[in-house]
């Protein structure tokens, strides 16, 4: 009845497929590097790293591990190999079984910093992304011991028993059945491990190698009592097994480690992996290009400042089809700040100042936008009305006052809004050059006409745009832009400007 409540061992370990064969002590290995590779590459993406450069170690950490885990076992074990009647090829019968945990992490840890020096990652870094992977790994690989009908621990009468065959049973255990199965009990606990570094990791945020490390702090705990347990043939130093020891060693060292790690470098890395270098070719045409909220950030090399004007402006040009024209992003009538009043750089030949240089002050805006030659405007206005579009919008609900035009002849003289004119005589500074209509100008908003913010030109300018502006004529847009003041951008007045009386 006991036999029967046992659990029982695999008939056979190896399969062949004709000449090949299939063994499940390498198929337990397999898959459990499959799965190393694949959680670990999931973390290594979390923490800022680039996707398959986990696989890409892994091609230098796993033939060093393999090899690191037999050596291991061949040294510790060597008079299973070595010695009168014993057969030294069969070290190198890896199917067969015997790899140790310890030289396999140890000489895997080798080949993986080899493959993070070529890449310039930091191996603390990799190695706590790999840990939960690692562990997990063990717990996959242990069933392998079981197909093998290896690695178990003393005899027992319990119902978690494990049965072995006679063959397998070693000298002096020959009269008993089942014994402790060890293999189980570690695959458990390695479960139980992973979940704790990832728990560890997340909840404390866990760097420079620390998870890794709490993860060789508890597997050693485990290890030591789960070895302690087990009754096959090992080399003993002061009445306990080899392995216990190296599981107290191993323990105290990765605990002295976390603790100088988090008192010296608390905290996680910031960057675990470095940029690719850009190609050569790449450099001229690599622009740094971010458009939100009203701020183009442009990146040019061996460029000067009147260049990266006009290639800020044509970039906000092409991005913002759905935004009002640059000329209202510089007054910020959506918030109620006024912007700096600049000219556009594209259509500038004297080399103006970048619309958002804070260093432009407003004696040289007012210079550039605010003196205005009444008479030619007044003549162009009537061109534009002529060309504007068939219906003017009214205005909106909530809009009390209403627009109206400045007529010449009247310099000084205040309209019904409290507007006043231009001076007479004045000159705009753009005649020579044609800009006007096509520069861009402040555009203060004249229904507050207590706002001591703005000057009496630049309530007089803003009226004429926003009565008389007809499409957008700048040639980057094709001749069919928008009007350059759009009524979701006009202030209504109920949400005057802080400051307005």
């Amino acid at each position: 009845m006991q036999i029967l409540a046992s659990i029982p061992s695999p008939s056979q370990g190896v399969w062949h497929l004709g000449p090949l064969p299939l063994r499940a002590y390498a198929i337990c290995i397999i898959l459990g590097v499959v799965v190393a590779v694949w959680l670990g590459n999931r973390r290594w993406i979390e923490r800022g790293g680039r996707p398959g450069t986990v696989a890409d170690v892994a091609v230098w950490a796993v033939p060093f591990g393999l090899v690191g885990a037999r050596l291991y076992h061949v040294i510790t074990d060597y008079q299973l190999y070595f010695g009168p009647g014993r057969e030294p090829m069969r070290a190198f019968a890896v199917w067969e079984g015997g790899l140790g945990i310890w030289g396999g992490v140890a000489f895997g840890a080798l080949g993986a910093w080899i493959a993070c020096r070529r890449r310039g990652i930091p191996l603390p870094a990799l190695a706590d992304a790999l840990a939960p992977g690692i562990v997990l790994a063990q717990a996959i690989g242990r069933w392998g011991n079981w197909f093998n009908q290896e690695l178990f621990g003393a005899p027992t009468t319990a119902w978690w028993g494990l049965r072995i065959d006679p063959a397998h049973r070693p000298i002096g255990y020959e009269q008993y059945a089942t014994f402790q199965p060890t293999f189980l009990f570690e695959s458990i606990w390695d479960v139980g491990t992973a979940l704790l570094v990832i728990w560890a990791d997340r909840r404390f945020r866990l760097g420079h190698g620390r998870a890794f490390a709490l993860y060789v702090m508890c597997y050693t705990l485990g290890r030591g009592w789960i070895e302690y347990l087990r009754v096959d043939p090992v080399n003993h130093i002061l009445g306990l097994r080899l392995n216990v020891w190296t599981s107290v060693l191993v323990f105290l060292l990765a605990m002295l480690y976390f603790i100088l790690s988090a008192t010296l470098r608390p905290g996680r890395e910031r960057v675990v992996e470095p940029t690719p270098a850009a190609s050569p070719g790449d450099e001229a045409s690599a622009t740094a290009d971010t458009v939100g909220d009203g701020a183009v950030a442009a990146a040019g090399t061996g460029a000067g400042s009147d260049a990266a004007s006009r290639a800020a402006a044509d970039r906000r040009s092409a991005a913002e089809d759905d935004r009002p024209t640059a000329d209202q992003e510089g007054t910020g009538r959506g918030t109620g700040e006024r912007g700096p009043a600049t000219s556009d750089p594209g259509r500038d030949p004297g080399g103006s100042a970048d619309p958002g240089d804070p260093d432009e002050g407003p004696a040289s805006a007012a210079e550039q936008h605010l003196v205005v030659d009444r008479g030619r405007l007044a003549d162009e206005n009537t061109q534009i009305e002529e060309a504007a579009r068939p219906s003017q919008s009214g205005p909106r609900a909530g809009e009390t006052t209403s627009r109206q035009t400045a007529q010449p002849g009247q310099p000084g003289q205040p309209d019904s809004t409290g507007r006043q004119d231009a001076p007479a005589g004045a000159d705009h500074p753009g005649d020579a050059e044609g800009r006007y209509p096509e520069d861009r100008g402040v555009f203060a908003d004249e229904r507050y006409p207590g706002d001591d913010r703005y000057t009496p030109e630049e309530k007089y300018l803003a009226d004429q745009r926003n009565r008389f502006a007809g499409p957008d004529r700048d040639p980057r847009r094709g001749g069919a832009g928008r009007r350059q003041v759009s009524e979701e951008r006009t202030r209504s007045t109920e949400n005057p400007p802080e400051g307005s009386q």
